[in-house]
């Protein structure tokens, strides 16, 4: 349906003055952020394209390469940079709200859960680093690394220098598989080893490597084939 063709209080930017965001659909957001349709389309229209093309599931939204967005049609240069943004500011949201909220990264678990949506959804790997200090809080999070679609290098020095400067205690290492198959490759244990060692002479201790696929994870120090510290 055309957003003309609505009632006035059922159209998506006057449903979110009057009920806030919480009550739209993902659709109905991202007709908001696109302002309006383009070739004949509703900006409701284009939006349910995107969700439709999606699977109903933002975070492959967000995964989504800017040339992808720019190339469909209704979108463009403008709007793909304004979706791409606004996915941004969610993924910091919940990192701000992980980091405010003071919560000590306990377990295997707890990593995957504060990692997941930054990789979920990725066709490529990347490889995130968490700097904790002695209490295990988070003292921040950042991708250190991107690679293809098999693997990704690890710089072990440039790792090294990030946790020095950032004083850390303990650092947890966290990549993907966009394959699906969370367990690690020999690459992935050898890297492993290589940075703990690195590590371990400026006496920051490795606390765990976590392979992330969608819906699981491998921890490295719940496995007994892979000691960790």
């Amino acid at each position: 349906m055309k957003i003309k063709d609505m009632f006035p209080d059922e159209r998506p930017r006057e449903r979110l003055r009057t009920r806030g965001a919480k009550a739209l659909s993902s659709a109905e957001l991202l007709a908001v952020l696109l302002g309006s349709g383009i070739g004949g389309k509703s900006a409701m229209e284009v939006a349910q394209e995107l969700v439709s093309l999606c699977e109903g599931r933002l975070t492959l939204l967000a995964a989504m390469p800017l040339e992808r967005l720019m190339s469909l049609k209704g979108v463009g240069e403008a709007r793909a940079l304004l979706i791409s943004a606004a996915m941004e500011l969610g993924r910091r949201s919940f990192e701000e709200n992980a980091i405010l909220d003071k919560k000590a990264v306990t377990s295997p678990k707890v990593a995957y859960t504060l990692m997941i949506p930054h990789l979920k959804g990725l066709d490529h790997e990347e490889c995130w680093v968490i700097y904790l200090n002695s209490s295990n809080f988070i003292l921040g999070k950042e991708m250190i690394h991107t690679g293809s679609m098999e693997m990704v290098l690890l710089d072990t020095g440039r790792i090294l220098k990030k946790a020095i400067e950032k004083q850390c205690t303990y650092i947890i290492l966290v990549h993907n598989h966009p394959g699906g198959d969370c367990t690690p490759s020999k690459a992935d244990i050898t890297q492993t080893d290589r940075l703990r060692t690195a590590l371990r002479a400026v006496e920051i201790t490795l606390l765990d490597h976590i392979v992330v696929a969608d819906g699981s994870f491998f921890s490295f120090s719940d496995d007994s084939r892979t000691v960790m510290g």
